[in-house]
């Protein structure tokens, strides 16, 4: 019977398709062709085919003890069977199938992101010998408390404490901050890191599954393990449903002796309209979702959505553009457009971030110029015989001389949470300062706004950044609550502390470092830029990287869920309809069979008008 099972889950589609095509020469043979024989002949057909899973699930749920849809469909096909009506057992059948098939399309997960983020970590090490040489080493053999070297351009492989060197660390696999970090003797470092600039030598606190970067990993596969057994909305009223329509027939039929009767309740009882409701709703929201940059994986994601009262959003990336820009520029002598121009031109030749936003300002082709890269402190560059040096404080006054305006200035822009660059040239008769910061999203301020109106109770900000930055940018936005300096197992601990408190949240972010609170949030949203494991553990993707698209599905989702039970409350009101009437004498089989298909059709224009909705 496992195998037969497995049967029809493999090929449902296909056989959908086939019961379709049936159907419809059923139907063209009677109307078209007048043929009554192959029109119950073909229905018979549909009937058994579309049944028999259905029986199969039937025969499983109640060997645990649990009387579903199933059972209900089941009996009442095999009655319809008994008393000829081929075409009712077909129709009902094939709804039922067709149902089953929408809700696994808007169901289907793909994992393969979680095992491109496990080939990521780190698989090799460099480590110290007593002699000053290097062995590679398998992370997997390594042991606290050993050396390991790393590289410029290597990925740190354990977690750690750097005992000497120094050099400027990608972090943005952990701590999803965009701007590198320093690190020297003292400093704790992170597996899965980057080392862009610089040498370093650790001394290992943790590895493999024991790493920061190895928690990640562990995290969204426990959580995604827990959401995958989500049920079906449907199944909260078959629970109650399924049983009191076989009791009714069951009693109808001791008490009348009329089985034709009995099984006639059973099958105006079937839930044609409830099984198909849910399932045409789902789709119609997904869709309109879809068209409109959002992309919901589920009608259960719909279902948590609509009851969010609390919002944690990643800083880096989700309410930031996520990688920094020029955001000031203090001009204390020369020329703005030269100083502008000529900084450009000379950060053109450097791969450093903030060399990278700094050059962005001016397009024209870099003049011929001889870069001399200073590490970790900035650039010489000399152009037409002239001297410029662009970097930190400490590497201009080194090179030109102290200036206490430009001090007052850098620490100005610091304090607003700027990384600084200088540009000088050796007189310092071209003097400026350039403040560099990851950006708000232009349409952060909006997007948040429009959640509070939306009755979001809370909302709060979780960042890799120092606290006082991100309260920083916290005060531009309508934010109750801001954390900083979180790592990822901070971010998923603070998400599973606000499910515990009773709170309905939801996590939205872009990068491997939020995939912890990402799989451990009510509802996941990721931004579409971000990085593919994101992506995989959420509920929802915003495709259009626009944070007023959060709204729209909060408001898409509460609408596509009061639709759904719009379609319940007329499937059910329905049947009970056709009871009275089929007990006071005024509602036959054919007629029955007539309002129950009519009643199906009500549901699906209902549910079709969520294609069509906009948010306010």
């Amino acid at each position: 019977m496992i195998k037969l099972q497995q049967f029809f889950m493999r090929y449902k589609k296909q056989l959908l398709l086939v019961n379709t095509i049936l159907l419809l020469l059923a139907e063209g043979s009677k109307w078209l062709l007048h043929m009554n024989l192959p029109y119950q002949a073909l229905m018979l057909i549909v009937g058994i085919v579309g049944v028999l899973p259905i029986v199969l699930t039937a025969i499983s749920s109640l060997r645990v003890k649990l009387i579903s849809i199933d059972v209900l469909v089941s009996l009442a096909v095999i009655g319809a069977f008994i008393i000829g009506e081929f075409n009712e057992a077909a129709i009902v059948t094939w709804l039922f199938m067709l149902g089953d098939v929408l809700e696994e399309l808007t169901l289907k997960k793909t994992r393969s992101a979680v095992a491109d983020l496990t080939k990521m970590a780190p698989q090799t090490a460099l480590v110290v010998q007593d002699d000053g040489s290097t062995e590679k080493k398998d992370v997997d053999f390594i042991d606290p408390g050993e050396k390991i070297l790393v590289k410029t351009g290597d990925q740190v492989p354990v977690d750690g404490k750097v005992i000497s060197g120094s050099g400027y660390l990608n972090e943005a696999s952990v701590n999803g901050e965009s701007k590198l970090v320093n690190k020297k003797a003292g400093n704790e470092v992170y597996a899965g890191t980057i080392l862009e600039n610089g040498t370093l030598t650790v001394e290992t606190t943790a590895v493999g599954e024991d790493t920061t970067f190895g928690k990640i990993i562990e995290i969204v596969e426990e959580a995604q393990d827990t959401k995958s057994h989500t049920e079906k909305l449907i199944n909260r009223f078959s629970k109650y449903y399924t049983p009191a329509v076989l009791i009714v027939a069951i009693v109808v039929g001791l008490i009348t002796k009329d089985l034709r009767l009995a099984v006639t309740v059973m099958v105006l009882g079937c839930p044609g309209a409830l099984v198909i409701g849910v399932p045409v709703s789902t789709v119609a929201g997904i869709g309109n979702g879809a068209k409109n940059g959002i992309m919901f994986k589920g009608s259960q994601v719909m279902d948590q959505t609509h009851r969010i009262d609390e919002i944690a959003f990643d800083k880096t990336g989700t309410l930031t553009i996520g990688h920094p820009e020029v955001s000031a520029i203090e001009v204390l002598n020369g020329s703005k457009d030269e100083i502008i121009k000529l900084a450009a031109q000379i950060e053109r030749q450097s791969n450093h971030p903030l060399a990278q936003a700094i050059a962005k300002l001016n397009k024209e082709k870099p003049a011929s110029i001889k870069v001399e890269t200073v590490k970790g402190k900035g650039i010489i560059a000399t152009l037409n015989n002239q001297k410029y040096y662009l970097g930190n404080q400490k590497f201009i006054v080194e090179n030109t001389r102290a200036n206490a305006k430009l001090g007052k200035t850098i620490d100005h822009l610091s304090q607003l949470g700027n990384s600084i660059v200088t540009f000088t040239n050796e007189d310092q008769s071209q003097l400026a300062v350039f403040g560099i910061k990851d950006q708000l999203r232009p349409e952060a301020n909006d997007a948040l706004t429009h959640l509070k109106e939306l009755g979001v109770k809370k909302i709060v900000m979780l960042s890799g950044d120092n606290q006082e930055t991100a309260e920083r940018i916290a005060t531009k936005l309508p934010i109750d609550e801001v954390h900083g300096q979180m790592l990822p197992q901070d971010k998923a601990a603070f998400v599973k502390k606000e499910r515990a408190k009773g709170h309905h949240i939801a996590f939205i972010g872009d990068g491997i470092n939020d995939s912890p609170a990402l799989a451990n949030a009510n509802v996941a949203i990721a931004v579409g830029s971000g990085a593919d494991v994101a992506i995989d553990v959420s509920d929802i993707v915003l495709v259009k990287n626009d944070l007023r698209k959060i709204a729209y599905a909060l408001g898409l989702s509460k609408k596509t869920i009061l639709n759904m039970s719009e379609n319940i409350v007329m499937a059910l009101l329905t049947v009970l309809l056709l009871f009275i009437g089929l007990f006071a004498g005024y509602v036959e089989m054919a007629s029955g069979m007539f309002i129950h298909e009519f009643s199906i059709l009500i549901v699906i224009l209902n549910g079709m008008r969520l294609i069509k909705f906009q948010q306010n």
